[in-house]
């Protein structure tokens, strides 16, 4: 295995990683009808996030890796549930906007982590990072005036919950330093399975969608744990400050993928949602060039 601990080598795989995730909108795009088996998605994406990581678990660790279930705690309860959250409102958006405006929603949970951050974990904000949180908070408002329609605003909605749950996530992290976090992200998996089965139960659904878009579910799953693997493998030796632009790969390709003609999508942002994410990643890059002197590692092994 090549010397993680060389940025050269981290660095390309943490980018990789980002990529491999921004394929996610555009694997959605091709499920047929996404809107009417949102619940059927999450069912089989729950269940193979769950399983994937498992068996990672299972080859890194051998079999005692049941125990970092026994070591989960209520912050790696709450941070699951978060992330289960994140997962469940992350198709409700983007079946109802586009895929740029949900992106970059997503794009802002640097600035939610900072205020979840300050709010329960008495982390300090700089008036620099306020400025940040301020300019992403006027990209989001513009995007929100060019989504007006009710399906498209509520897409808007929607992808902001989900930057939320992310980033109750990422806090949940910082919290409780010792939860191991690749069994968090499992629970969210095995929240989503179960939460889904509960709400096609109750709406007297069938659990299964056609072959093809069982396909497409566990596609999107696969490429959710195989990102995280190697998110958590380079991360470990990349500043945290750095991974906020380097993660960046994810915005920019998913967009780039559902626009790229020949792609087959061709989903064009409108003005106000090229504007928005204007000011999203100017807030990013300018908080990424300010953290620069906090050279903190977050490894999510």
């Amino acid at each position: 295995m090549p010397d993680l601990k060389n940025p050269k080598v981290a660095i390309p795989i943490v980018l990789f990683a980002g990529i491999l995730w921004s394929f996610g909108p555009y694997v959605v795009r091709h499920i047929d009808q996404p809107e009417t088996v949102p619940w059927q998605y999450l069912f089989a994406r729950g269940i193979v996030i769950f399983l994937l990581l498992n068996v990672y678990l299972f080859l890194e660790e051998g079999i005692s890796f049941y125990k970092n279930y026994l070591k989960i705690g209520i912050s790696g309860v709450i941070g699951g549930v978060g992330l289960g959250t994140a997962m469940i409102t992350f198709i409700w958006s983007i079946t109802n906007t586009t895929a740029a405006v949900t992106l970059l929603c997503l794009a802002a949970m640097p600035f939610i982590t900072a205020l979840l951050g300050f709010l329960f974990l008495k982390e300090k904000i700089s008036i620099t990072v306020w400025i940040s949180i301020l300019v992403a908070a006027f990209g989001i408002i513009v995007m929100g005036y060019g989504n007006t329609e009710e399906n498209s605003l509520m897409g808007l909605i929607f992808g902001l919950v989900s930057a939320l749950g992310f980033s109750i996530f990422s806090v949940s992290l910082r919290w409780r330093k010792q939860t191991p976090k690749f069994t968090t992200v499992a629970i969210a998996g095995l929240f989503c399975f179960l939460f889904s089965t509960v709400m096609l139960l109750n709406n007297d659904a069938n659990f299964l969608s056609s072959n093809k878009n069982e396909a497409l579910f566990a596609t999107h799953g696969t490429l959710v744990c195989m990102g995280l693997i190697l998110y958590s493998i380079g991360s470990k030796y990349i500043p945290a400050a750095d991974l906020t632009l380097l993660s960046l790969t994810e915005v920019i390709g998913g967009i780039f993928w559902v626009w790229l003609p020949w792609l087959g999508i061709n989903e064009i942002p409108s003005t106000n949602t090229i504007i928005g994410g204007f000011f999203i990643f100017l807030a990013i890059f300018y908080y990424s060039m300010i953290m620069q002197s906090n050279r903190r590692f977050i490894g999510l092994n």
